[in-house]
């Protein structure tokens, strides 16, 4: 019996083995991108039947166009709570080492460094953050005075503790490998501004004729202006038919322009003067920037770039977008109009990156 048993346990050893060996074989197979076998398997994948309708198949493939958008914004989400999740985990683990080097607890390694050194709010200070909210507080300043010296000192109290942690961040060894979802955008170097080759690419798709686009052109002339030489903008036309009819006719004058190298001067013209787009108004701003006026007329009777148009809405339907403005910062999706300090933080964050060797997600 004892043999027997011993038999058995090496069989089912052998087949643990066996199956052991496979997978580490595969994931290594798998590990190689050239591999056909591994392209195989996500190509499969890629096929897997989810449905069946009278008889006809539906995948996970079918299934991609209709939720790219839905599963982006999850896959940002994701990253952002992964991210903030690991801000806090580094900050902990800085501060217990240097508690621990001070032979500290970490509150008194706070107190020593952070809340005994940040001044208490001023009478003037508490006065001038009133003024500066009495709309909103709508109540007089004797009876909110403690709740606004509380908030005062709690915003300088946050503020100390961020530049001591910035502090013990520059003399730390930390390595990010935590990496934010990207998707590959095409590229479009007629309607390109900025630095070929800087580290950073910008690819915006808009409406002409979309107020939340007008408003974020400025903040995108604030990037510019802020990143000049680092960061290259590239425009992709998305004009939202259902809402703005004209908008599809102004995109294409644009790129009409574009064919003398007044792309830029006559994008700005559009958006100044948005949404008058009549054909009188599309040839007027083609006189006000300077251009040949037979060619350009000639150019928009022949629907010369209608394709183009329609090809920058097919590609912003399938990386799911639904609506503008929508950029893609080397890849990395910020949707609508959106303030400086979003761009400011993903272009900080592309910059350090680039520095590091990471390689921006551009498609021609």
């Amino acid at each position: 019996m004892a043999g027997l048993l011993t038999r058995r346990t090496l069989s089912v050893g052998r087949r643990q083995t066996t199956r052991c060996l496979s997978a580490v074989l595969l994931l290594v197979l798998c590990v190689v991108p050239t591999t056909v076998l591994c392209e195989d398997a996500i190509s499969s994948a890629a096929r897997e039947q989810v449905a069946t309708i009278n008889g006809t198949t539906v995948s996970e493939a079918d299934l991609a166009p209709l939720i790219a958008g839905q599963l982006q914004q999850l896959r940002q989400q994701e990253y952002d709570i992964k991210s903030k999740a690991l801000e806090q985990l580094i900050n902990k683990r800085l501060l217990e080492a240097e508690a621990a080097k001070q032979g500290l607890t970490v509150d008194q390694l706070t107190e020593q460094e952070v809340m005994s050194k940040f001044v208490e709010p001023t009478e003037a200070e508490v006065d001038a953050y009133y003024l500066g909210q009495k709309d909103k507080i709508q109540r007089p300043l004797s009876t909110v005075r403690p709740q606004l010296h509380q908030s005062l000192r709690q915003a300088k109290a946050q503020q100390a503790m961020e530049e001591y942690l910035s502090r013990l961040k520059t003399n730390a060894k930390i390595q990010i490998a935590l990496h934010p979802p990207r998707v590959k955008v095409g590229d479009d170097p007629k309607r390109a501004r900025g630095n070929a080759n800087a580290a950073v690419s910008i690819v915006e798709f808009s409406d002409y004729h979309c107020p939340f686009c007008k408003r974020a052109e400025l903040v995108v002339q604030e990037v510019m202006a802020k990143y000049d030489g680092r960061v290259r903008l590239v425009y992709r036309d998305f004009p939202l038919d259902n809402l703005h009819p004209h908008a599809r006719a102004a995109a294409e004058a644009a790129s009409c322009a574009g064919d003398q190298s007044k792309f830029w001067e006559y994008h700005d013209a559009l958006f100044l003067n948005a949404p008058k787009a009549s054909r009188d108004d599309l040839k007027g701003y083609a006189t006000t920037v300077g251009l040949d006026a037979a060619q350009f007329e000639q150019c928009l009777t022949q629907n010369t770039h209608r394709s183009l148009v329609q090809q920058d809405v097919e590609e912003a339907t399938k990386l799911g977008l639904s609506g503008t403005p929508a950029f893609f910062i080397n890849g990395r999706f910020l949707n609508g109009a959106q303030p400086l300090e979003k761009f400011v933080q993903i272009i900080e964050d592309e910059l350090a990156r680039a520095q590091s060797g990471t390689v921006s997600m551009r498609k021609p």
